[in-house]
């Protein structure tokens, strides 16, 4: 075992991250299904990238207050500010427009990406102002990650965990037949605004430890990998969150055993390992017939 090796194993700050992520990848990987079952994986990244204008916003709004832009109590609101209008620019524009799902994502995710980068310039060039380290929300900062992420990355387990637990049966119907769900009086309106206020306060969690940019991998790739696995609901939604926790705390230990190295793309490059591997058992499997 190397030195940097050892190093991490009784440090607690090391420790309290690799929690803090893998609770996060088991939450993303969950809620990840309903986006994938209902062939809407998109909506992560267009609501990922609709975070940053919200940031940059925010950061103006402390600049303007006299503050250092860096304000967390700004921020997150202002993420979260953000990842809403992504939603409601998605659904708009589809009902308005008659836009087809996956072209409403591309024009919101391209339309608030560009605005985004646009205010990091403005905040950029305000009197006394600087981009405020919101450049590297756009690959994460896990090594920043304090207690306050841990309990918020916990609870958002928690709702995540409370939402299959209550409204199991409701979001499978919702996830294979939609139209069904609503004719047989299921409250479609209300699972599709708990699931994406889920989907909301995932990215939101995710752009501080694996960066806006890359936070729709933990959303698509442990679930794409358990649906690899498995054809029944609830063990799909189980292994993803299995395996987006695992890939996010081996992306984690990687990263902290190479200190050079950079957590939230180590992160998705486990994550991209462990759907690999499936694809591979799942052809296996699928060679000699025995798909469930």
């Amino acid at each position: 075992m190397s030195e940097a090796e050892a190093a991490w194993i009784g440090d607690p700050h090391a420790l309290r991250v690799i929690a803090t992520t893998a609770l996060l990848g088991a939450s993303s990987g969950a809620i990840g299904t309903m986006l994938t079952l209902r062939s809407r994986a998109l909506v992560g990244d267009a609501v990922g990238h609709s975070t940053l204008p919200g940031l940059a916003g925010a950061s103006l709004a402390g600049i303007a207050l006299g503050g250092t832009g860096r304000e967390l109590w700004l921020l997150m609101p202002g993420a979260v500010a953000g990842a809403c209008t992504g939603i409601a620019c998605v659904h708009a524009l589809q009902r308005a427009l008659k836009m087809s799902a996956d072209a409403a994502m591309a024009v919101t995710l391209g339309t608030l990406f560009g605005l985004g980068v646009a205010l990091l310039s403005v905040v950029q060039q305000a009197p006394g102002g600087h981009q405020a380290g919101l450049d590297g929300l756009l690959v994460g900062r896990a090594a920043t990650l304090v207690t306050s992420d841990l309990l918020a990355c916990a609870v958002l387990a928690a709702m995540t965990l409370a939402l299959f637990a209550l409204c199991g049966r409701d979001l499978r119907a919702l996830a294979f037949d939609e139209p069904f769900a609503r004719m047989v009086g299921r409250p479609v309106s209300t699972l599709s605004a708990l699931v994406s206020a889920v989907v909301v306060c995932a990215i939101v969690a995710g752009t501080h430890a694996v960066g806006l940019v890359l936070v729709v991998a933990l959303l698509v790739m442990p679930a794409t990998a358990a649906r690899m696995l498995s054809d029944r609901y609830t063990t799909v939604v189980a292994a993803a969150a299995a395996l987006g926790a695992l890939g996010a705390a081996a992306g984690t230990v990687a990263s902290a055993t190479r200190p050079g190295l950079a957590t939230g793309p180590l992160i998705v490059i486990a994550c991209a390992a462990i759907l690999a591997v499936a694809v591979a058992v799942r052809r296996i499997r699928g060679a000699r017939g025995s798909m469930p």
